[in-house]
C-alpha cells in the first residue's frame, strides 16, 4: 500500500510543475485523494460490500469533488490534475501512467447492464472538459483535446480533438533505437526527432538526424576498409560536447517550445 503511495506521489512530480514537496502533494491534491478512496473503496466493491462501496464513494465526491465509481478498475500512477467535476464509470477500465484534468467524464451511452464506459490503454491523457463516452477503447498513449466528445475508438498514439472527436495526428512505430540514441548523442530530447511530428521544425531536425546516421556508418565503414589496406584512419573521430552552449541554448529552446505545444494542446497541462 505504501509502495504505491510513493509511486502516486512520484507520478505527481512527473506530471505537474506546480508541485513542490512531497507534504504539499498529499495535503493538497484532491485528485490524488480520490485515487486513494479509489483504491479501498474499489477493494470493498470487489469483497461484495457494494453498499458501503458506493456510501464511502459518495462521501469522496464531497471531499475531492472527483467521482469514481467504485466498481471501476485503475490502473498504477494515475494522475488526476485539479479535479473538480471529474466523472469515472463503473465498467471504466484505465491503464497504467494515464491522466485527467478537471471535468473530463468517462461516461455511457446506455442504460444496458455490462461494460458501457471506456477503456483507458497505458499513458492516455485527456484534457479539461472532454467526454468519452461509451464502451469504446482509447489506444496506447493516445491523447484527446480539451473539450472534445469522442464516442468512437482512438487507435494508439492519436490525437483527437472536436466534436465529435477526429484524429488529427497519429504516430507511427515506436522511436528507432539508432535515431533515439543518435539524438541523445548529439544532445536533442527525443521529442524533436519523431518520425512524423506535425512540427515542421521538429520533423526537418529528424531528417537531419537520419541523414547524420546514415552518413556515420558510411564513413565507419570506408574507415574499416581503408585501414585493413594498411592505412591508419578514423583514429580520433571528433566527438560532440554535450555540454557546449550551442547545445544548451538548443535544448532551452526545445524545451520552451513543448512547453508551448502542451498550452497549445491544454492550458492546464
Amino acid at each position: 500500500m505504501f509502495a504505491g503511495i510513493k509511486e502516486d506521489i512520484k507520478s505527481v512530480f512527473e506530471r505537474d510543475p506546480a508541485a513542490r514537496t512531497t507534504f504539499e502533494v498529499l495535503t493538497n491534491y484532491p485528485g490524488l485523494h480520490a485515487i486513494w478512496w479509489h483504491r479501498m473503496n474499489h477493494r470493498l466493491w470487489c469483497a461484495n460490500w457494494k453498499w458501503l462501496a458506493r456510501f464511502l464513494s459518495t462521501i469522496a465526491r464531497w471531499l475531492t469533488g472527483v467521482e469514481i465509481h467504485p466498481g471501476a478498475t485503475i490502473g498504477r500512477r494515475f494522475f488526476i490534475d485539479h479535479g473538480m467535476g471529474v466523472v469515472i464509470g463503473e465498467t471504466a477500465l484505465i491503464g497504467d501512467d494515464c491522466t485527467l484534468y478537471h471535468g473530463v467524464t468517462l461516461g455511457g451511452t446506455s442504460w444496458n447492464a455490462g461494460k458501457r464506459h471506456p477503456t483507458l490503454e497505458n499513458g492516455v491523457v485527456i484534457g479539461a472538459g472532454a467526454k468519452v463516452l461509451g464502451p469504446l477503447t482509447i489506444g496506447k498513449n493516445a491523447r484527446i483535446g480539451s473539450n472534445a466528445v469522442v464516442v468512437k475508438d482512438v487507435p494508439m498514439g492519436a490525437t483527437v480533438v472536436g466534436i465529435p472527436g477526429r484524429v488529427v495526428a497519429q504516430s507511427g512505430a515506436e522511436l528507432d533505437d539508432e535515431r533515439l540514441q543518435l539524438a541523445q548523442k548529439y544532445g536533442f530530447n527525443a521529442y524533436a526527432v519523431s518520425a512524423d511530428n506535425p512540427d515542421p521544425v521538429a520533423n526537418a531536425i529528424g531528417r537531419m538526424l537520419d541523414h547524420i546516421h546514415v552518413l556515420d556508418k558510411r564513413v565507419g565503414e570506408l574507415c574499416h576498409s581503408i585501414n585493413e589496406l594498411g592505412g591508419n584512419v578514423c583514429e580520433d573521430m571528433p566527438s560532440v560536447d554535450v555540454d557546449d552552449d550551442d547545445f544548451k541554448k538548443a535544448e532551452l529552446r526545445a524545451a520552451k517550445q513543448r512547453k508551448h505545444d502542451l498550452e497549445a494542446f491544454d492550458p492546464e497541462i
